[in-house]
């Protein structure tokens, strides 16, 4: 564990393992706007390891553990930024890009924005934004002002994960003592700026091996129509559909997403 300083104010918590085999690719993992490095350091990361593999997991600023200047909008080219700055000071051996959700397309915006990656998996991630995610989009960020991310969670949880996973996490849940997210806060300042999150990537563009995981019971994001068509534009993608998953893919079925890792990742080291 360690952090990476940007400046003064700024820096990025990570958690990076150096591959143990000759020649193996390090998984990238990129959050999602919520996340934490716990949804990747709690199954994938330790099994990864096992193989030999190298990770390296970290933090948005506004996120747990990293920090950022109050003043100091956490926007979409913000957090390219960082991730383009954390490769560059860890240099991660052949690194495969991991995003769950946004996390994707920041994954896909660093390797433009010139992080030399061995492949990219999209988890959750292929979307447009039209009025529907819009609106949801931009809701969210009241939610949190209202009553904290408890109660955006209480919102949507049911609408993004399988109904098993959901009876599991219940008791979890709708127990009130909502209190508002102050403006200052980290996640709030991340999810104001995310309506603004700039979806029109070249999807053609990523030439190089791509996964892309897809859980059926996302109820809010996945548009069956909008992720056959960016798939179609991806020149060298696979790509897997799980009907009994839903958005948070890492926790909802982490032993099937960790052999699907290690497989993409025997593929390019291949």
């Amino acid at each position: 564990m360690a952090h990476h300083h940007l400046d003064e104010s700024n820096s990025l918590f990570y958690i990076h393992h150096a591959p143990t085999r000759a020649g193996a690719p390090t998984f990238y993992f990129v959050n999602a706007l919520t996340g934490t490095t716990d949804h990747w350091e709690g199954a994938a990361g330790p099994a990864l390891r096992d193989a030999g593999f190298g990770t390296l997991s970290y933090n948005f600023r506004g996120q747990v553990e990293s920090t950022f200047d109050p003043v100091v909008q956490l926007t979409n080219e913000v957090i390219v930024s960082d991730i383009v700055a954390l490769n560059e000071a860890v240099k991660p051996e052949k690194p495969i890009m991991v995003g769950l959700s946004i996390g994707g397309l920041y994954a896909a915006q660093a390797r433009r924005e010139g992080v030399d990656a061995a492949g990219v998996v999209f988890l959750n991630t292929l979307r447009k934004i039209g009025p529907r995610i819009q609106w949801i989009n931009e809701a969210l960020p009241h939610y949190a002002a209202m009553g904290g991310a408890q109660m955006f969670m209480d919102a949507t949880f049911p609408l993004v994960v399988n109904p098993e996973f959901a009876e599991k996490m219940r008791p979890n849940f709708l127990k009130g003592g909502y209190e508002p997210l102050p403006s200052e806060h980290g996640h709030m300042n991340l999810m104001r700026n995310s309506p603004h999150t700039d979806w029109e990537f070249d999807w053609a563009s990523l030439d190089l091996p791509v996964l892309s995981i897809t859980g059926e019971h996302d109820r809010i994001f996945r548009d069956p129509e909008v992720i056959d068509e960016l798939f179609a534009l991806m020149p060298s993608a696979q790509r897997l559909d799980w009907a009994d998953c839903g958005h948070m893919i890492p926790l909802e079925r982490p032993e099937r997403m960790i052999e699907s890792l290690i497989a993409f990742g025997k593929q390019i080291e291949g």
